[in-house]
């Protein structure tokens, strides 16, 4: 059965770049614009694992990952930020949030599959 991956990202080229990669291997990919509309979605999709950005509109990715980790029903969900935040303490700071892991952009299309894979098991 395929894996079904929330992307929670407002800008296009990232999402298209992430969700080739991700559909190349045979994820589903499900995509929220803002921080809002990802929360919403996780709950309705229940994903197996959500790439969040941090800079979104309406609600930070600090927000949205604090937010859902309180939906029970999400708990077991990995969440890792994929962000352009790449300075000291910004990976603490996602990771404070409620964030299994970090990636930083520009992601580097030859790594990116094995990065988040091992929050697919």
């Amino acid at each position: 059965m395929k894996k079904t991956i929330l992307l929670i990202e407002d800008n296009e080229q990232n999402c298209y770049l992430m969700t080739f990669l991700l559909e190349n291997y045979s994820f589903n990919v499900a995509i929220a614009m803002d921080g809002l509309s990802g929360i919403t979605l996780a709950k309705k999709l229940l994903p197996d694992l959500i790439l969040l950005d941090i800079q979104l509109p309406v609600m930070d990715g600090y927000d949205v990952a604090k937010s859902l980790r309180k939906i029970t029903s999400l708990d077991l969900v990995p969440i890792v930020a994929v962000t352009s935040y790449a300075l000291v303490g910004d990976r603490e700071k996602c990771l404070a949030a409620g964030c299994n892991g970090y990636i930083e952009k520009p992601i580097n299309p030859e790594t990116f599959i094995g990065e988040i894979s091992p929050f697919l098991t």
